[in-house]
């Protein structure tokens, strides 16, 4: 087993700065813990890369009546000297326990910067309700959330900034096999409250393998569409990454 990570760690261009999207339940793991990856891809000569990712996630579980974390994410790249990469999230979340089994009270605030999507600053604060939904598989997990949150984004183009409020809406399933292994999908979407036509969506597909003790590898596809983005961003992007992920 020893022999088999380390030959994934040299293959691998690097340890991607990724974060698990499976849902966080209050009792599923007591305590303070957490997860952290980050990497560093320098390629010099016939392609002139640099690229940095960090990203850590830090969890306390109460074990009776609330979960709270923090997570933290930033990426920058330059190709050729020109940077093409320029992106740092923050996002804070509280669950507390309404009844015991099903149904949560969610508080968040996320703070963000993607200056290829052309965003100086964008800050959410928000609520919702989430429900447990019934279990398709024996070790599923399924939830739906409903709830809403303000929205204050400047723009680094011409595009004047916005103050919103949007519906917040979601359905997120995973489902555990293995030794400590999950396959999670989650669907995001988020229009504003008074022009529907005006909407966020996110389809998020994660499977984490365990390969040994705290290490993991992360497979994460994501699609995304803003129906209104800032002038010159395209309304649809997709991405698929791989990584490495230390949990602790």
């Amino acid at each position: 087993m020893k022999t088999i990570v380390l030959l994934l760690l040299i293959t691998s261009q690097s340890l991607f700065a990724l974060i698990s999207i499976a849902p966080v339940e209050i009792s599923d793991n007591p305590g303070v813990h957490g997860s952290f990856s980050a990497s560093l891809e320098t390629k010099k000569g016939n392609t002139d890369k640099d690229n940095y990712k960090f990203g850590t996630k830090v969890i306390y579980d109460s074990n009776s009546s609330y979960v709270t974390w923090g997570e933290i994410f930033a990426e920058y790249g330059e190709s050729t000297g020109v940077e093409d990469t320029n992106k740092a999230f923050l996002h804070l979340r509280h669950i507390q326990a309404i009844t015991p089994e099903d149904i949560r009270l969610e508080l968040f605030i996320q703070t963000q910067e993607n200056r290829f999507k052309s965003i100086e600053r964008r800050f959410v604060t928000g609520a919702g309700v989430r429900f447990k939904l019934f279990e398709v598989f024996k070790d599923g997990k399924g939830y739906f959330g409903v709830g809403g949150f303000h929205e204050y984004i400047r723009y680094l183009s011409t595009d004047p900034t916005e103050k919103n409020i949007r519906l917040n809406t979601y359905f997120a399933y995973t489902v555990g096999f293995g030794e400590d292994s999950s396959l999670s999908y989650s669907l995001f979407l988020q229009p504003k409250i008074d022009d529907f036509k005006d909407f966020t969506k996110a389809h998020k597909l994660n499977l984490q393998l365990l390969i040994y003790k705290a290490l993991y590898l992360n497979l994460q596809l994501s699609y995304d569409v803003d129906t209104r983005p800032a002038t010159g961003v395209e309304k649809y992007d997709f991405y698929q990454e791989t990584a490495f992920i230390l949990k602790f």
